[in-house]
């Protein structure tokens, strides 16, 4: 695919993939940076895995078995609301339950977590808690979390870098990084072109690993999976409500704003597949597409939500998931960050939650604002 070619051939810093993670740094970097460049091999900013997701902003409540992650999250969870508010959905009850079988929590457990980490808990109401199957639930609690659209997401972070002056070329992929004239850094590109630049961040995400072995670069010890997020459209007395079922082998249905539906999800249904790096070293598949799984992940689900016999698939978003091998163990989400790896002044850097960005930003030693903590950009929506 022919792109949108980059305009100069030096640039201050260069952004490698234009998703969440990248384009908030590139706009938190942009006055230390004023020449910034992103390439990104789509055809527009945030059309991947930051919208091929469940769309929660986690709060802490997901990660009992990873204290650390947990606190991060709660810690991180008040930024973002603020700096995104008009990206999120606050206006359904979010619930949180635990599974009377096979769950590695208890009730008790659940809420003496809740408490240590800070986050407000509460016992779901009568109406609520009547949803769940008894001899399938212990205990269902009402939680503080919300959803964010990725349309209005997409739409925010475009109108920061077009109002930033941050160069974007599309449909162009980076595909091997070395040592530039002068000390810089060489990138060339899919259409043949290079571009150098002082300072480099990989921020591909699942593709990480593609640059560096391109790149003669040591592989990062990394997970991949092919997941499925399916999409449902729920009954009325499930509309405005998110349900998780915990803490194991169990499920997640909530709203998925951005399509106006519920996404839905299975620890044991939506891995397809999966492989580590570098013992495969398989590049992670553009457009994954495979047979749907959502038929049983409805099954499973309604044996502890038996309202949810009633809903109906609505499609599927497939996309790569990649986490670090090291928390497969204990589902914890630490950022990724590596310095000047391999070469100087080329970072590595990938998040596996969309709040892991505040985390990112204080690794990186940039900024921790951005450009709309000053200026307001309006946002419109294409859906």
């Amino acid at each position: 695919m022919s792109g949108s070619a980059p305009n100069r051939e030096f640039y201050d810093a260069i952004i490698i993939g234009g998703g969440f993670f990248g384009c908030c740094v590139a706009l938190s970097m942009i006055d230390r940076y004023p020449r910034m460049l992103i390439l990104e091999r789509e055809s527009g900013l945030l059309t991947r895995a930051s919208f091929g997701n469940q769309a929660r902003v986690h709060n802490g409540y997901h990660y009992p078995r990873s204290l650390i992650t947990a606190l991060r999250s709660a810690f991180n969870y008040p930024r973002f609301i603020a700096d995104f508010e008009d990206c999120v959905d606050r206006t359904f009850l979010q619930v949180y339950a635990i599974a009377r079988h096979a769950s590695r929590v208890s009730a008790y457990q659940y809420k003496k977590f809740c408490e240590i980490v800070g986050i407000p808990l509460q016992p779901a109401s009568e109406q609520v808690a009547s949803l769940f199957n008894p001899d399938m639930i212990e205990e269902a609690f009402s939680v503080e979390e919300c959803a964010f659209d990725g349309l209005r997401l997409r739409d925010k972070l475009r109108a920061g870098i077009e109002e930033a002056g941050i160069e974007v070329a599309y449909g162009i992929e980076a595909k091997r990084i070395s040592h530039g004239p002068a000390g810089s850094l060489q990138i060339e590109t899919s259409d043949g072109v290079e571009v150098c630049s002082e300072r480099v961040w990989n921020c591909t995400y699942s593709q990480i690993n593609h640059l560096l072995v391109s790149s003669s670069l040591p592989l990062l010890p990394l997970k991949h999976e092919i997941t499925e997020i399916a999409l449902i459209r729920v009954p009325p007395q499930l509309e405005g409500i998110g349900i998780t079922v915990m803490d194991g082998p169990f499920f997640s249905t909530m709203p998925f704003p951005a399509l106006g539906l519920h996404s839905l999800t299975h620890v044991t249904y939506t891995p397809h597949e999966s492989w580590n790096d570098p013992e495969q070293n398989r590049r992670p598949p553009r457009n994954p597409s495979l047979p749907s799984k959502s038929i049983f992940m409805l099954r499973d689900a309604q044996r502890y939500v038996p309202a949810l016999q009633a809903a109906t698939f609505a499609g599927s978003l497939f996309e790569t998931k990649t986490v670090l091998v090291r928390n497969e163990v204990d589902d914890g989400r630490p950022i990724l960050c590596r310095r000047d790896y391999g070469l100087k002044n080329f970072s590595v850097i990938m998040g596996a939650k969309i709040d892991n960005i505040y985390d990112i930003l204080k690794a990186l030693d940039a900024p921790d604002s951005f450009p709309w903590s000053k200026h307001e950009f309006a946002t419109q929506t294409s859906r």
